[in-house]
């Protein structure tokens, strides 16, 4: 049976590890035939922002991987409304295509999800 995972990103996406590790368990799970839909809140937004540099800092550049979520068949990608506004952030500036939601609907999202990961 299909799972509805939600897997929110909540976190920026350098100065720790959740960030790829979301990406992957997202990526992952796709590849078992779970339903996954990604939503970016709070800091996770700024894994949105293109052409970042992380090696700069001596980190990975694993922002690239979200370009092949649609290869994953994960096709339900959100960013808060708020937190976009939060970062001063435009929805036809992001590194990849996505629904932008109000928080309320974005907790009508995770009502609908069998399980929530938050990274």
């Amino acid at each position: 049976m299909m799972k509805k995972i939600a897997i929110i990103f909540r976190h920026a996406p350098h100065g720790s590890a959740k960030g790829r590790e979301g990406l992957d368990f997202a990526l992952l799970s796709a590849t078992f035939e779970q339903e996954i839909s990604l939503i970016f809140a709070d800091e996770g937004v700024l894994n949105l922002v293109p052409q970042q540099t992380p090696e700069a800092i001596g980190a990975k550049d694993f922002l690239a991987a979200f370009k092949a979520l649609p290869l994953y068949d994960i096709e339900c990608v959100y960013a808060c409304h708020q937190s976009l506004a939060d970062y001063q952030l435009e929805e036809s500036a992001l590194a990849i295509p996505l629904e932008v939601k109000t928080p309320a609907e974005i907790a009508e999202l995770l009502t609908q999800a069998d399980e929530v990961f938050v990274y």
